[in-house]
């Protein structure tokens, strides 16, 4: 391992020290842990982590380097929203045909600061338990860090708590969809013959999803997070389409939250993932609160209790829907077998439905792509009774 050129200081005033690779400077962010052992470019690039520094808990991150196809947003011409990436092992060359870039040239690129040699087992254990802390990442390629400055940005900064940060990661613009999922010897295809019209709101939008939906059969149109009811039922969706996102959803919620309630009370299908999920149960009366640690990982059993099956999902987020407070119109449907939270509602009589986790994955098992399918026969459905 090379000089620490680098260093990660917490709130408290902790200065883990390592090798600064990536991008220089410093950000500041809320520290958390993922356990994925593959799938850190997908990742890096999930408009979830916005202001988040990512510790990942497997030691080999950036062995199999990076390729144009792994990217997960959708948001190209803005910067990445993660604040920081911390690894255990040095990077070593890339070993994979796919590979176009190395690990480290692609975070320079990217802007994202990253340290290497930092002890992510302990860190990990921090968390844990004492929560995720809020704390500063830095890269000075000479290692010259001001540590009592970075100290005082890291006990300043406010923290996710009631932060929306949807509005950073979201589109600027309205686009079309037709991409559909990746393929063995052939690569993504084209959805040709599309049975229904989704539109898709998005809070931080990941292209596999968007492709889910095309390879069920749907032609997509993605608005910005701000877009009113009006505007979105004025395209005739057949269905309409919540997307995960970063932030606070109380904080986002007070704008997108009543145009939740509009679209719900419009009779349309809705099928929301990750903080569409949490904005759907607050517009339909439920609460969200703080987590302690987060799920962030492509491991976390999930039961769906429509089926009595049991799913390996990918999850990443640090704030959940409380279920004490779940009206009786709200059904749960999934809950997490690690540790009880709620992961999934459905509302009563009406075709519309959520979950914490992401069905989409990339990275993380595919167990749950069926929600996809239950959301187009939902659909299916409407159509049938018009």
């Amino acid at each position: 391992m090379g000089a620490a050129t680098g260093a990660l200081v917490l709130a408290d005033g902790t200065v883990m020290r390592g090798q600064g690779i990536g991008a220089t400077g410093s950000a500041v962010g809320e520290v958390c842990f993922n356990t994925a052992i593959t799938g850190y470019q997908e990742i890096l690039t999930d408009p979830s982590y916005a202001g988040q520094i990512i510790s990942f808990t497997f030691p080999h991150i950036g062995n199999v380097g990076t390729n144009a196809d792994d990217m997960e947003t959708t948001n190209l011409a803005a910067r990445s929203g993660i604040r920081g990436c911390i690894v255990r092992a040095r990077i070593s060359e890339p070993s994979n045909y796919r590979a176009s870039q190395h690990f480290d040239s692609w975070l320079k690129a990217r802007g994202i600061i990253a340290l290497a040699g930092i002890d992510t087992r302990a860190l990990t254990a921090r968390i844990r338990e004492t929560g995720m802390p809020n704390g500063v990442i830095s890269h000075a390629a000479d290692g010259q860090l001001d540590l009592e400055a970075l100290k005082a940005e890291a006990a300043a900064w406010p923290g996710i708590d009631g932060m929306d940060l949807a509005k950073e990661v979201t589109c600027g613009q309205s686009y079309t969809w037709d991409e559909t999922v990746w393929q063995w010897g052939e690569g993504f295809g084209r959805q040709t013959a599309p049975e229904f019209h989704v539109v898709a709101i998005d809070y931080g939008l990941k292209r596999n999803i968007l492709r889910c939906l095309a390879s069920a059969g749907c032609r997509i149109t993605v608005v910005s997070a701000q877009t009113s009811a009006d505007d979105i039922l004025a395209r005739n969706p057949d269905g309409i389409f919540l997307s995960n996102g970063p932030g606070d959803p109380a904080a986002t919620g007070e704008y997108a939250v009543p145009v939740i309630a509009e679209l719900v009370d419009s009779g349309k299908p809705v099928f929301g993932i990750c903080l569409g999920h949490q904005m759907l149960a607050l517009a339909l009366g439920a609460k969200t609160a703080k987590m302690h640690q987060g799920h962030h990982g492509a491991n976390h059993p999930v039961k769906d209790h429509t089926t009595g099956k049991v799913e390996i999902t990918s999850m990443n987020h640090g704030f959940t829907v409380e279920r004490d407070s779940l009206p009786g119109t709200l059904e749960e449907t999934h809950v997490s077998l690690f540790d009880g939270s709620n992961c999934g509602v459905r509302l009563s009589g009406r075709p519309v439905f959520s979950v914490q986790y992401h069905p989409e994955a990339s990275p993380g098992p595919q167990d749950s792509h069926y929600l996809f399918e239950r959301f187009v026969d939902l659909m299916r459905e409407a159509r049938d009774k018009a």
